[in-house]
């Protein structure tokens, strides 16, 4: 048995039994075959043990004084989801088999029971673990490779999917493309992916952002310029259209761009030539021009801040992606795939994330979506290195978008009831969470319901509060 390549050395069991002579003799046998081994003489002593540290086995007896195996198997679940349990029983039956493994045991055995029976159990749950971590181990590898396969987009939700499956059409044409999409959802990883699926995958993906060029510039910066065409033009340059000829220019944050420009930049989509400023000869181009937005440019042509006939011509294949609260499925794999990418920047191992802090991101709707998430993330794990990334780490850095350090506010007078001091509190926090009651939960480490019981509690107009 001690061969057995489904026991790792270092495997760790928790024995739980009230009864202290089969508790020794149980510990006795792990040992013997090479188990870390932990006791427990009771359910309360067990959800303690669990609390504080993750076993990949756990063996109890069913029917104890202060409660019973099920009660175990629930906070074993509760706190490490991968750990297996094993359940014993004096008092075997059929229903209690079923049940058992209904509800999530991977074993039942009925006292007596011999140790070569526990241990050939215990073989054969750590054999499925190990299957299982195997199974999953592909996904956790495609998720990431999606995000190579797929320019940097990582997740499988069918909101995300969708967009994507949407792109890859567009990929197939030369149409022009339009994406308007919330900031920080990854509108240019977008247009990367489209031109990296498309025939112009081996020319050039050249980018530019018109809100971060200068006006005085960007025209320059868009079509090039002639030697002497303006004071400082002490030589020619060529333009971001010239250095995309053949594969595809970004346009980022078209909404940005002056309503001077912008007819001419109509003629270049329609005809695909231009001019360097400072000359008269005109430059053919073949590209496809993607252009992004997290504004509606149909209602900045109602308003008269864009050109209608322009935005007709962008929009000849109209795409958006979802924001992070209509994917929140994604969230894991992102979190995973974010800890991956900040560990190997700065040579760390990669921590361990508990799923008490996925759930947390998850209760989150992230207004600033992916960008706000990988920040996020960077400086959890830059302030908890080597540590496990857990609910207690996303509570001490939290900071909702909007939320500034301050000042401490002063302190309530001293005999201020606990009540008009919990209520203000209660009150000042909401309206930091705009209002949004899961947020402000969230905020204070409480669940949902006890927000709701509160606000019921102190009065607070409910319909205020989403």
């Amino acid at each position: 048995m001690n061969s057995d390549s489904s026991i790792d050395k270092n495997s760790s069991v928790l024995v739980v039994d009230d009864e202290p002579g089969m508790r020794t003799a149980l510990r006795a046998n792990f040992l013997r075959y090479g188990w870390h081994v932990e006791t427990a003489s009771g359910v309360r002593d067990a959800a303690r043990a669990v609390e504080l540290t993750s076993f990949d086995l756990v063996v109890t007896d069913i029917r104890m004084r202060d409660g019973d195996g099920f009660e175990v198997m629930c906070s074993v679940l509760k706190n490490s989801p991968t750990t297996a349990v094993i359940l014993l029983t004096a008092f075997g039956s059929v229903p209690e088999a079923v049940e058992s493994m209904r509800s999530g045991a991977f074993d039942y055995l009925t006292k007596p029971v011999s140790f070569e029976q526990l241990q050939a159990a215990a073989t054969r749950v750590m054999q499925r673990m190990n299957e299982k971590a195997a199974a999953e181990r592909p996904q956790l590898k495609a998720a990431n490779a999606a995000g190579i396969a797929t320019g940097g987009i990582v997740g499988h939700s069918p909101a995300l999917s969708q967009a994507l499956q949407r792109a890859r059409a567009a990929a197939s044409t030369d149409a022009d493309v339009l994406v308007e999409a919330e900031s920080g959802t990854g509108k240019e990883l977008l247009a990367k992916f489209i031109h990296e699926t498309s025939d112009r995958s081996r020319k050039p993906f050249v980018a530019v952002n018109c809100a971060a060029v200068p006006e005085h510039l960007l025209e320059s910066e868009l079509f090039g310029h002639a030697k002497g065409a303006f004071t400082g033009a002490n030589a020619a340059k060529a333009g971001k259209f010239e250095l995309a000829n053949g594969g595809t220019l970004l346009l980022d944050e078209i909404g940005e761009m002056p309503l001077n420009l912008q007819p001419k930049l109509l003629r270049i989509l329609q005809e695909r030539e231009f001019e360097r400023l400072g000359e008269t000869r005109s430059i053919h181009v073949d590209i496809r021009v993607i252009a992004t937005t997290n504004a509606s440019l149909a209602s900045m042509v109602e308003e008269g801040k864009f050109r209608g006939d322009l935005y007709y011509r962008l929009n000849v294949i109209p795409l958006t992606l979802p924001s992070l609260r209509e994917r929140i499925e994604d969230i894991p794999a992102l979190a995973q795939f974010f800890a991956e990418r900040f560990a190997a920047e700065t040579s760390n191992p990669i921590p361990r994330i508990d799923p008490s802090f996925i759930e947390r991101l998850q209760s989150y709707s992230w207004p600033g979506n992916i960008r706000e998430l990988s920040n996020f993330m960077r400086r959890v794990l830059s302030l908890h290195q080597g540590a496990t990334i857990d609910a207690e780490c996303f509570y001490k850095e939290f900071q909702p978008r909007g939320r500034m350090p301050s000042a401490a506010p002063a302190m309530p007078a001293p005999g201020t009831p606990i009540s008009v001091i919990e209520k203000m509190h209660l009150e000042n926090t909401l309206a930091l969470a705009h209002g949004n009651r899961t947020h402000a939960a969230v905020m204070l480490g409480i669940s949902l319901r006890t927000m709701r019981n509160k606000i019921r509690e102190y009065g607070l107009p409910p319909r205020r509060y989403a």
